[in-house]
This record gives C-alpha cells, structure tokens and sequence, in this order.
C-alpha cells in the first residue's frame, strides 16, 4: 500500500510513503524455545521449551529495505546508516533490507510510518516474531525441521552480503513471511537484560515480567532473531536468541514491523 507524506509548508502531499505487506498471525498456541532432544544447537537461552499463547497480530511480510527507509530518512532528516554514501542508498540495493540501524532507528521508523498512515506500527516482540517463524508446529526452521541451505542466505550460501528481501520465497514460513531465517538479524522489542552472555529475562516466556518494557535504560540490551548471511545456520533457527545494546548498528542487522493486537 502506498500513502503519501504531508508537505509541512502547505499541508500538500509530496512523495509516496509505501506500507510494509502485513500478514496476519492468528491467535492461539504455539510452541516456543528449544528441547535438546529435537535440536542439537539449543542453549540454555532458549529453553526450556513451553507452549504460549499469544492474541492476533499482524507481521511483515519482509523486512525494511533500503528503498522504505530512504523515503524516511529523507523526509525526517534523520541520520542515515553509516554505510550509506553521503546519505544515499546503496547503489543496486533498493531492495535488499536496510542494516547498520539501531534499535532506536527501527523505533523511530515505526512512529514515523505511524504518523504518515494512521496505523500503529512497531517492532514484534521476540514471542510474536518466533511464533510468525515456526508457526505452531515447533519447526527448527521456517518451512520445517530439515536445514536446507538453499531456502536462506547464511555463511553456507557464500554470498557474503545481504540479498533481495524476496529472494527466498522458497524459505516462507507457514504463515508466508520471507526472510525470517539468513540474511540478516532482526531487532525485537524485548528485552535481554544487562549481562550480554545470561539474559535477566529466561523463559518460560512471560509478557508481565518486565521483558516488554520499552522505558528500560539504553544499556538493557534488546533480543535480536533471525541470522544473518555472514552466520552459519544454527544462528538460523526459528529458535536462536541473541542480544545486542539498543544503540549499536551493524552489517548484519535489519528489522521488520508488526500491528496489534487489535
């Protein structure tokens, strides 16, 4: 969907703003964290395994490209990713998902797109993000429990750079989300904690604890999901928890938006 951004002198609409694909993940149970037994690679992190319920929401399709974050970028002001030149996209990556964003870019990405469409966009929460992988099977990987290097962009693929955020259609989950395994780590509104190799938050998952409060310090670290193409592919499962500082971005670190619940 395509919205047009206001001109602040007369009110006029200047340049198209575009809406992520959302797609809906409907309310129910699914299995969250890892069991040893099913998965060789699990940590500590992530376990122990445990059924969730979780209300609707929506989630995107994609990424953040680099294309979507331009138009942001330009009509904010706001700084660019250091990787871009002279504050300009990478040339021939329009649509490959945007990197070296902070957890406070992506944050202000979503109000931004907020305030142009009437929607509440923001980061998924790392239980809404595994649920939109794995789907409520407890699949390793988002199209099921076979490592297949030929559905993601990770350290097997030897690309060794981000590719197209619809470039492995092939490796949807079972709700049609792409990218959710490889190409790069994706930010999460949840919190770690402040010990970068124990999380303060564990599992079972519990919303009410604390984890979701987005008023913490900046030296809380947030969760990131996904992998990225320069992991291999246990970093890759639907499963695997990592963490980073809020106001450090990377080559290997993008972000998608969600809605809801309603």
């Amino acid at each position: 969907m395509v919205s047009r951004l206001p001109d602040e002198a007369d009110g006029s609409f200047s340049f198209p703003v575009s809406e992520p694909d959302m797609i809906l993940v409907p309310a129910g149970e699914f299995v969250m964290g890892a069991e040893p037994k099913h998965d060789a690679y699990t940590r500590d992190r992530e376990r122990p395994q445990h059924t969730l319920m979780l209300a609707d929401f929506h989630i995107a399709r994609t990424p953040v490209t680099n294309a979507e974050y331009a138009a942001f970028v330009q009509a904010t002001d706001h700084p660019a990713p250091a990787c871009w030149t002279d504050g300009d996209e990478p040339d021939g990556k329009a649509d490959h998902p945007v990197v070296q964003v902070t957890w406070y870019d992506a944050m202000a990405y979503g109000r931004w797109l907020s305030e142009c469409t009437g929607q509440a966009y923001r980061l998924p929460s790392e239980a809404e993000w595994e649920k939109a992988a794995r789907g409520s099977d407890g699949r390793l990987y988002p199209w099921g429990d076979a490592w297949d290097p030929s559905r993601c962009n990770t350290k097997e693929s030897g690309i060794g750079d981000t590719t197209p955020v619809t470039a492995y259609s092939n490796g949807a989950s079972p709700y049609g989300v792409l990218g959710m395994a490889g190409n790069v780590f994706e930010w999460t509104l949840s919190l770690w904690g402040t010990e970068l190799e124990t999380p303060d938050f564990v599992y079972p998952y519990d919303p009410r604890d604390g984890r979701e409060d987005q008023r913490a310090r900046n030296g809380v670290l947030r969760v990131i999901r996904g992998g990225g193409f320069y992991y291999a592919a246990p970093y890759a499962r639907t499963t695997c928890r990592l963490r980073s500082y809020p106001d450090y971005g990377v080559k290997t670190r993008g972000f998608r938006l969600a809605i809801g619940p309603d």
